[in-house]
């Protein structure tokens, strides 16, 4: 099983960016305050030291422009980070919605605790 925190709205380009993007995004526009902005700094630190970056461990693994990261649904430690992240979010009224699957797609990177996916398209992929 995976799970993926992104997006209830798409953003400009009509994709929905998952839990760290939409954080990084609201630090990038200076929304964050001070003590939520020290907040982000420091949990993203911990989480780079943490976990492997896909575009550090195997380029390409996002050159589909619909490929997006999901967890593991046994990442339990990850998990948590990202609730961490899910109430930042919450504060600053950024709408999010949680998706679960067997099957997130076509994988193009995998270790661990996460995977990336482009996802399945009809018709290769769903005859019917």
């Amino acid at each position: 099983m995976f799970v993926r925190f992104q997006s209830a709205v798409p953003n400009r380009h009509g994709r929905y960016p998952g839990v760290f993007a939409m954080a990084n995004g609201l630090h990038a526009a200076g929304r964050l305050s001070e003590e939520d902005d020290a907040w982000w700094r420091q949990s993203n630190d911990r989480a780079n030291a943490a976990y492997a970056d896909p575009t550090v461990a195997l380029a390409g693994s996002y050159d589909h422009p619909d490929a997006c990261s999901w967890f593991k649904a046994d990442a339990v430690d990850l998990l948590a980070l990202a609730g961490d992240y899910l109430l930042l979010l919450d504060r600053y009224d950024i709408p999010w919605v949680e998706l679960r699957t067997k099957t997130p797609g076509h994988l193009t990177y995998e270790d661990d605790v996460q995977v990336v996916a482009v996802p399945f398209r009809h018709p290769d992929d769903w005859p019917l």
